[in-house]
């Protein structure tokens, strides 16, 4: 199911087309989420770009809580479009963590 093409008001739209579209659309704001909190996209509140990987952290804990809670229950083209959103968050946020952790080893050495 491709987000960009489905128009979710359209009542040619199955209820399990609709739940589709909705569970699509509720990892893509988990993943939205994960993303302002590394820093790799503006909030869209603010128009600045923040880190707060905590944040991050928790939107993609709340998706890994998601597939084991949907674990057996959802249609292979789901189940593909959470993993691989999950597999890209958490490339990002061991990414951003292995340069916070360089830019705090970097800090204390100028401070010793």
């Amino acid at each position: 199911m491709d987000l960009e093409n489905l128009d979710f008001d359209n009542e040619s739209l199955s209820e399990d087309q609709q739940n589709q579209l909705l569970f699509m659309m509720l990892v893509q704001q988990h993943q939205q989420i994960a993303m302002m909190g590394m820093g790799k996209i503006q909030n869209p509140s603010t128009d600045q770009v923040e880190r707060e990987m905590k944040s991050a952290k928790f939107a993609i804990d709340t998706l890994l809580m998601l597939k084991e809670f949907t674990k057996g229950n959802l249609p292979k083209e789901l189940k593909n479009y959470l993993d691989q959103t999950l597999n890209n968050l958490r490339m990002n946020y061991a990414d951003e963590k292995e340069k916070e952790n360089k830019e705090s080893g970097s800090k204390n050495e100028e401070e010793e």
